[in-house]
């Protein structure tokens, strides 16, 4: 019996010729090429990092725990700290000169912070909205580069009620002369106006870069629609500049209840301790009566309150958040 061919249809020709011919071409590779691996930057960042952590630990972190341990101890030097418990904080409680330096010092802040403001937000608005010029910056600059013993020093000799040239001025003009740093009523408002001297040019900087994010258009908006300069001034810069402000002022008002350079040059506190502020009180303390102990507790106390009033600042002038969202 003879066996049928089988009949090979044209589909599975095409088929086994399409077969044929992928096998006699070359293998072609498979292999998915291995992604190259992010490089890790870990170590350098480290690297870089690692001066400003050293430094943050031994000159800022370190010292805050020992003066929160010491503040809770009986330490002047010569003997090994020995554990008191809350018996500091229960002096500190009852000690009059505390509270009265205290409020000299916020006498102070309060004196500082509105003149500077004030002043700072005014020049800050000068240059911005009058002039560009890189001279006249470097000018309202100047100021706050002399440091705060020299600038102290000079102004001493300036306000001098005897040999001061602004005394010279005052009886030039038959005015009375004004014992200005050895005084309990000119000592504190003099010793502010100091220091608003000194770093009004800085504080006006930071107002002035926070100027110059603020987009022209709102003001050529506020031009089309008539509003004069005094009123885009209110309406316009005072609203959109809240957390440039609200951020100079957090750093003006922890920075002057910090005050103590200019008071240790010009008056040591005097006269009876009108311009005792908090600082030259825990100097005392700490370095005149070796009262390390108490030093510290009075130290910890003046964290607690700038903690706090920078909080409740944060939260009142909202901070976070800004009008040109």
């Amino acid at each position: 019996m003879a066996t049928e061919s089988p009949v090979s249809s044209p589909l599975t020709t095409a088929s086994t010729r399409r077969r044929s011919r992928a096998a006699d071409l070359p293998l072609a590779s498979t292999t998915v090429p291995r992604r190259r691996r992010p490089r890790n930057d870990l170590w350098l960042a480290l690297v870089f990092i690692a001066p400003a952590a050293i430094g943050f630990v031994v000159f800022l972190a370190w010292p805050t725990v020992r003066g929160i341990y010491l503040s809770f101890t009986s330490y002047n030097l010569l003997t090994e700290p020995e554990f008191t418990g809350l018996q500091n904080y229960a002096r500190l409680v009852q000690d009059s000169i505390f509270w009265h330096s205290m409020v000299v010092t916020v006498e102070y802040v309060l004196i500082n912070i509105v003149i500077q403001t004030v002043v700072a937000l005014f020049i800050a608005v000068m240059m911005h909205r009058l002039t560009k010029s890189t001279f006249v910056r470097g000018i309202v600059l100047a100021p706050y580069l002399v440091s705060n013993v020299v600038a102290a020093l000079v102004w001493l000799w300036i306000l001098d009620t005897q040999l001061g040239i602004g005394n010279e001025m005052l009886a030039a003009l038959g005015l009375d002369r004004i014992p200005f740093l050895q005084s309990d009523v000119w000592g504190i408002p003099s010793i502010a106006l100091i220091n608003v001297w000194r770093h009004v040019g800085y504080t006006a900087l930071l107002i002035f870069a926070g100027l110059q994010s603020l987009p022209e258009t709102v003001y050529e908006a506020g031009r089309i629609d008539g509003a004069s300069e005094w009123k885009m001034f209110w309406r316009i810069t005072v609203p959109l500049l809240r957390p440039i402000l609200s951020l100079v002022l957090i750093i003006t008002v922890i920075g002057s209840f910090q005050v103590f350079d200019t008071v240790a040059v010009t008056t040591q506190g005097g006269p009876a301790n009108a311009t005792n502020v908090v600082q030259n009180y825990i100097y005392n303390l700490a370095f005149g009566r070796f009262q390390f102990g108490y030093a510290s507790a009075v130290s910890v106390a003046l964290l607690i309150v700038l903690s706090i009033i920078t909080i409740i600042q944060y939260r009142l002038t909202r901070s976070g958040e800004s009008d040109l969202d």
